[in-house]
Order: C-alpha cells, then structure tokens, then sequence
C-alpha cells in the first residue's frame, strides 16, 4: 500500500545570529532530524562530517555543539520550506509547498552568500524565495544519504566554495 503524503509544518527554527556570514539551506527536515529537532539530524547525514573538515574542527555530535559551531563559524542554516506535503523524508514526494520567510535572518545578519544543499532546496529557493529576496543562491551537492554517488571527499572539495 502507498504511503499517503502528510502536511508538515518546519519545526525547527532557524540558527543565526548577526555574525553570521553565510547562510546553508536545506529543503526540509528529514524524519530524523524532525525527531532530533536540530538540522541534518540523520547520522547518515554527511553536512557535520563536510563542514567540520572544512573548518579543521571536530565534527560536532550534540544539538549544543551543533548550534555552537554554526554560530562559532558565522553560519546561519535554515530550510527552503517552511510547510509542504511529504512522504517520509523523500524530497521526490514534496508537493502543496509554504516557503520560508528569510527576511529575519536577513535583516539581521549581513549575509554575504546564501548556498542551497542540494538540487530541491535550489529548486525551491529559486521558484519561491529568490523573486522576493533578489538574491542567487549557488546550490552545492546534497549531503543527504540518498546522494550516496558523491564520496565525503568530493563533497568536502565542492562544499569548499563557502570558505
């Protein structure tokens, strides 16, 4: 039997601060991380891994040391939706999409360069929020599992760009 779509809305809020430089976009919580309530939540999720390697730091494993990272690094990450229709945590499946307001992150950091992981966060950032914020969005590969042809080591390389 198929799996029918169910309305989410995002719970979680996004992480900024006005020292944060750039800001990293997913399309939305995967199952895990909804549980987690903390971004890139799976631990098949391979953002901690790339962007700890790419600060030479340790990756971090808490919900604590996530958020203290992010902000220790001027990172402010957030997700392209705000509410849709999923099944499970497949992006195949979203539909019905609410987009997320960016406005308080922008207003209160100077965000110098918004990066999207993955094609449906760029894809949605591009359909939804760009028309409204005027600002390009330059979408890097998925950390997700399910973009399991990229290697940690290729993703390291071309998330370096955020440095």
């Amino acid at each position: 039997m198929k799996q029918q779509p169910t309305t989410i809305v995002h719970p979680i809020e996004p992480t900024y601060d006005e020292q944060s430089r750039i800001l990293i976009l997913g399309s939305f919580p995967s199952v895990k991380t909804r549980e987690m309530k903390y971004f890139y939540g799976h631990p098949q999720n391979r953002f901690w891994k790339v962007v700890a390697a790419l600060y030479k730091e340790d990756v971090p494993q808490t919900v604590e040391e996530r958020h203290l990272f992010l902000l220790r690094n001027h990172i402010a990450v957030w997700d392209s939706i705000h509410q849709c229709s999923i099944v499970g945590s497949s992006d195949s499946t979203i539909k019905d999409v609410v987009p997320n307001d960016l406005t308080p992150i922008l207003t209160t950091a100077s965000i110098e360069a918004i990066y999207c992981n993955g094609n449906k966060s760029g894809e949605m950032y591009k359909k939804y929020i760009e028309p409204i914020t005027g600002r390009a969005a330059v979408i890097l590969p998925s950390t997700s599992p399910a973009n399991a042809a990229w290697s940690l080591d290729r993703l390291i390389e071309a998330w370096s760009v955020i440095l």
